[in-house]
């Protein structure tokens, strides 16, 4: 039985960038790596999309980018660009092919299916195993999408959708979000943000051939892809270990009032990476505690009154597009943040701030 140097627990998306970060600094060249990851077969299960704010390893792997968005609520549509920060969608069936032809080159590393007998020793682990326990009314970004074909070219590739409100809200959060390939190829995803309590909103894929045969007015078309997820937009509870490190969702990567985690994962390996000799001695990186607690208020805010958050997103888009995009990907200064904070609601923000 072999004792390993170091153990990835989970193989899906912070494990292995972890390992690619690794894999390319040659951090493993002379030591062992074990990645526990269940799953048979690597392919396409999740599509995960972003502003590009930094560099990353997976240029290669982006499906589209895009320089200008909508936003829209109804009656009114708001176009904004972000040509300094393009939204970019990752294909995680490139991202997996990639990321395993280059670990398949190192004889150090090891794909193993369980952590059941496995000699722990001295590793060091780094752990992207969650440990969920929802509170009554947590809540989550919960989600389905369709990617789509049609014959005729009806879509305006160069823009995306990432927000359409004018649709059945129920008593949460609910929009629309389209992202265009090409002409004849989109990814129509169904949104909610709530606590999941009531069924009828996890009927994804009702309200996803409604919204394309109604809203979008596509009648032939053909599904060559389905996803479907869930996000806690809360904070996982985290037990600190000697020699262990979460990574990843568990390690508090996700941005709870948006779900974005890809490019905090992205930075968090890098962050292990150069501080990877002395790996047991650096603090835990984190996103900014501005940030959590801005969310944490915004979060509050959602919850009660829900009614109000499509406007409230619309006018958040309203100020300058470039603030807004480094605000949502954690690289706002204090000057951008009271730029976004002036277009929300005083009297609401200020009631959950006290």
């Amino acid at each position: 039985m072999i004792d390993f140097d170091y153990i990835i627990i989970g193989g899906g998306c912070a494990g292995l960038s972890l390992a690619y970060e690794l894999q390319i600094n040659n951090k493993i060249k002379n030591k062992t790596l074990a990645i526990i990851e269940p799953r048979e077969i690597y392919e396409r299960d999740k599509t995960w999309s972003f502003w590009k704010v930094n560099p990353h390893n997976f240029e290669d792997c982006v499906i589209k980018s895009w320089r200008e968005f909508s936003i829209n609520i109804s009656g009114k549509t708001n176009y904004i660009n972000c040509f300094k920060t393009p939204y970019q969608t990752i294909d995680s069936g490139l991202f997996y092919k990639k990321i395993i032809a280059e670990l398949r080159k190192n004889k150090n590393i090891y794909f193993l299916k369980t952590i059941e007998n496995l000699k722990r020793g001295k590793s060091f682990i780094f752990n992207s195993l969650a440990d969920i326990s929802p509170k009554k009314d947590d809540l989550w970004q919960h989600f389905a999408g369709f990617e789509i074909e049609v014959e005729k070219k009806i879509f305006d590739s160069e823009i995306m959708n990432l927000m359409d409100f004018d649709c059945d809200q129920k008593n949460s959060v609910h929009f629309f979000y389209t992202l265009p390939f090409d002409t004849k190829k989109a990814l129509v995803e169904t949104t909610w943000l709530s606590n999941m309590k009531d069924e009828t909103e996890k009927n994804y894929e009702e309200q996803l051939v409604n919204y394309i045969e109604k809203k979008l007015n596509i009648k032939n078309y053909k599904i060559k892809y389905k996803e479907k997820g869930k996000i806690p937009l809360f904070n996982p509870r985290i037990i600190e270990k000697d020699n262990e490190i979460s990574i990843g969702t568990a390690g508090g990567m996700t941005r709870l009032s948006t779900g974005y985690t890809f490019l905090n994962i992205q930075e968090h390996s890098k962050y292990i990476c150069k501080n990877f000799e002395n790996i047991a001695k650096i603090k835990n990186f984190q996103i900014g505690k501005k940030y959590q607690y801005l969310d944490n208020i915004f979060l509050k805010v959602l919850y009660k009154n829900p009614k109000l958050m499509p406007g409230i997103f619309y006018n958040m888009f309203t100020a300058n597009s470039e603030k807004v995009v480094k605000f949502l990907s954690n690289k706002s200064n204090f000057i951008d943040d009271i730029h976004i904070i002036m277009k929300m609601p005083k009297m609401v923000f200020l009631k959950e701030l006290i």
